[in-house]
């Protein structure tokens, strides 16, 4: 199995996420770097950053640290103000995650608004060109996210991934975070074997494996082929628990972070549930 752990609250400082993880035995946490609400992008100070390094350094079972983009940002419009804007957005956050040492930053394409799939896909890769541009030789990777296909986003099929990657300048600085709700709700079938070997078999025959980063595991509150981007906790919805199994004994992805997206639960009680529900998954 990979690195498991969750996504963590930032709330009282980004050091303090770490601490959230410790608490309940994540191996690997996923954060904001700052506030997901807001364009207001807040200056990094030397102290927040020393602070941060010294607590992941003290983590008890945290090893990895992975950050998620603001969901305000829309990389494949072709509104020019709201695409400029969130690609200065993005670098600000690829700049933080830098700073932090962050191994990478995951983001959701985009949404077309209406201008069709091709323009959304073309948009997507000319966005990604210019955050790469404005972050040459950075550490911090980043991972498109494929997404559930509610409404007017791009990205979630395995071909329209591809297509961004085709369409970029630098196809091989842009990897890849799985989701397993948003995979199932775009018609993915993750529930028995055949249908897990084929979904990765794809996956690598289009984006490769090898590309594959980080996984969010969520389970589904819709059914498969819904296209609405709905998250349940394990073993409550559509993929059910089992789902999981394959996932958790894939020597592939042994050394990937894997974090839940889904309800936390008072003082994290389902996190460490759900936690415990994938280890004993593992033979």
């Amino acid at each position: 199995m990979g690195f498991l752990g969750a996504h963590m609250s930032i709330a009282g400082g980004l050091e303090k996420a770490i601490e959230r993880g410790d608490e309940v035995g994540c191996e690997s946490i996923q954060i904001f770097t700052q506030s997901s609400r807001t364009w207001k992008v807040f200056p990094l100070l030397d102290e927040e950053i020393r602070v941060f390094k010294t607590a992941l350094k003290k983590a008890k079972t945290v090893k990895r640290v992975i950050a998620h983009n603001s969901y305000l940002i829309n990389l494949s419009t072709d509104k020019t103000e709201v695409r400029k804007k969130s690609v200065e957005f993005f670098v600000a956050m690829m700049e933080r995650c830098e700073s932090l040492g962050i191994e990478s930053l995951i983001t959701h394409p985009g949404s077309h608004l209406g201008a069709g799939e091709d323009v959304g896909l073309k948009k997507t890769s000319q966005s990604l060109n210019e955050v790469m541009k404005a972050c040459s030789g950075f550490k911090t990777q980043i991972l498109l996210e494929n997404t559930a296909g509610q409404g007017d986003c791009v990205g979630h099929s395995f071909e329209q991934l591809s297509q961004i990657v085709e369409g970029s300048k630098h196809p091989e600085k842009i990897f890849f975070c799985f989701d397993t709700q948003h995979a199932f709700a775009a018609g993915y079938d993750l529930r028995t074997e055949a249908g897990y070997k084929k979904t990765f078999h794809d996956f690598d025959k289009l984006l490769s494996l090898q590309k594959l980063k980080a996984f969010h595991l969520n389970d589904a509150l819709k059914e498969m082929g819904c296209r609405v981007d709905r998250h349940a906790n394990l073993g409550t919805g559509f993929l059910g628990i089992e789902a999981f199994r394959p996932l958790m004994n894939d020597k592939r992805f042994k050394d990937l972070p894997m974090c839940l997206e889904t309800a936390p639960g008072e003082e994290m009680e389902n996190y460490r549930s759900e936690l415990a529900s994938l280890r004993l998954l593992q033979k």
